[in-house]
């Protein structure tokens, strides 16, 4: 395998309620799954290539469960990047040149039946994993907002994590409320459900607790 790392920064939103039962092993709240993941690379490389501030998005669906198939992705890549980083980014996200079943990126393109085009496009990207804030928006594509829930009582913003000390997608994410609109070839209307901001630190081997 060509050796790569990437270290960066991650917030996705899916059609879930809050605490979605897929990361523990549960079934989609919807029984479907629909959703997109936004991230940006601080430190980064791919054999000789550095990966420092690309910026991407995967956008998915599923009919049912993720581990029963029968899935769409789509990966947006801004562009920005040369064509050897998009090239590598693109690999990356398809799970390519990474052990079997180690990330997540691996297992959403071999629970897809129909991986479409990549795109390059502007992304705009800002996020505050602590905060519980982000904003990610792809002119005419994708427009997604995350915010803390909030508590129906007093207002007041609540923060709930997620820990999974043997994940292949994170070891602790950061879970709130979130938004999108998604107008590409896998559309979705997202209103208040599954938020999530997470620290990537991924390499050939999965995330960083399982070198």
């Amino acid at each position: 395998m060509i050796d790569w790392s990437i270290k960066g920064d991650s917030y996705g939103v899916c059609n879930c309620d809050h605490c979605c039962p897929c990361q523990f092993e549960g079934l989609p709240t919807h029984h479907a799954c629909q959703g997109f993941e936004a991230f940006v690379v601080h430190q980064g490389y791919f054999g000789k290539v550095d990966l420092a501030g690309i910026k991407a998005v995967v956008v998915y669906s599923w009919p049912g469960p993720i581990f029963e198939g029968g899935g769409v992705t789509q990966a947006v890549i801004d562009p920005s990047a040369t064509a050897a980083q998009r090239d590598a980014i693109s690999r990356i996200i398809k799970g390519q040149e990474t052990k079997e079943a180690t990330n997540h990126w691996w297992v959403f393109h071999a629970m897809s039946e129909t991986v479409l085009e990549d795109l390059f496009l502007p992304i705009e990207f800002n996020t505050d994993q602590d905060a519980r804030r982000a904003r990610v928006v792809i002119e005419g594509y994708l427009d997604a907002i995350g915010e803390p829930i909030t508590s129906p009582v007093s207002g007041a913003p609540h923060r709930v994590q997620i820990r999974c000390p043997e994940g292949i997608e994170f070891e602790v994410a950061e879970i709130g409320n979130g938004r999108a609109q998604i107008s590409g070839a896998i559309a979705m209307h997202l209103h208040n459900t599954y938020g999530q901001w997470n620290a990537l630190d991924h390499n050939n081997f999965g995330p960083a607790h399982v070198r």
